[in-house]
């Protein structure tokens, strides 16, 4: 089964699979997209996200953005999922309605997957069946009903997410503080190093962040800032041509030997010897 809502003149799309593996290249738009990945089966199922395997166990989702690199050939069993791209919606330009900006989409922290309590399976399946029913209903107002039905499976996703990854010490100010910083690093990383500079466009201390993130998790602002900056060096080495030499400018270092010292610190390699070892199939 698969659906999609196309807009050729705006370059939208909005797609639903209950198998995205063997459906991903049916889309009318392949690049660009943003995904919400749902294990609707029995069994577990297993996605790598830049390489890495990441195990879906059933009712488990999990968001999927442009920036990574996303593979199914591991995935035994088929994997249900939400297909859309920012003309369609923009998760930056809605981010006041759904907060879902840095916790469920574009994050520094690890990949976000949610369970759906027991309680909740049967309004995810109906809401399921009304998108089937949608998707099955073309007329002039269909791109509409389609975005505000996405809008709902977001929020609903991401008061899950806040539920079952954010310490319950902190308050709704604290946790949009934690998002917002999430966001501004995916943002700014290749050429804001200093915690200082997000403390200053969030109008907060570095120590009111560091505090922060102590109670949040025991990642330091300054390590999440590097941790990203090391991510895309490694996506930038297993998913494209680009030598160590272009890469280290496209990060932003002024010197390749600088980058080199750089990522060996961090990954325990030199970046030569990295791409020797660490072959990834697209």
């Amino acid at each position: 089964m698969k659906f999609e809502f196309h807009d050729p003149k705006l370059g939208s799309i909005f797609g639903l699979t209950n198998d995205i593996k063997n459906t991903r290249d049916q889309f009318s738009i392949g690049a660009g997209n943003i995904s919400i990945l749902w294990n609707k089966n029995e069994k577990p199922v297993t996605v790598e996200v830049d390489g890495i395997p990441f195990e879906l166990l059933p009712d488990q989702l999990m968001t999927t953005t442009y920036l990574q690199h996303v593979s199914y050939e591991k995935a035994e069993i088929p994997i249900t999922a939400f297909v859309f791209n920012r003309e369609f919606y923009c998760i930056r330009d809605h981010d006041e309605e759904v907060s879902c900006n840095g916790i469920l989409f574009f994050g520094t922290q690890d990949i976000p997957i949610v369970s759906i309590p027991e309680n909740q399976k049967p309004k995810f399946n109906l809401l399921y069946q009304v998108f089937v029913e949608e998707f099955s209903t073309p007329d002039n107002i269909q791109g509409d009903m389609l975005q505000m039905l996405l809008k709902r499976l977001i929020i609903i996703c991401t008061r899950l997410a806040k539920e079952q990854h954010i310490v319950k010490k902190l308050d709704n100010e604290q946790v949009d503080v934690i998002r917002k910083f999430n966001v501004l690093v995916d943002t700014h990383y290749k050429t804001k190093r200093k915690v200082s500079d997000y403390a200053d466009m969030l109008y907060k201390s570095p120590k009111t962040l560091s505090n922060l993130f102590a109670i949040y998790n025991q990642k330091s602002p300054q390590q999440i800032i590097l941790d990203r900056l090391a991510l895309e060096a490694k996506r930038l080495i297993n998913f494209t041509d680009k030598q160590n030499q272009e890469i280290a400018y496209e990060l932003g270092f002024n010197d390749p030997a600088h980058f080199s010292r750089f990522f060996k610190k961090m990954i325990g390699q030199s970046p030569t010897k990295y791409r020797e070892t660490n072959t990834i199939s697209v």
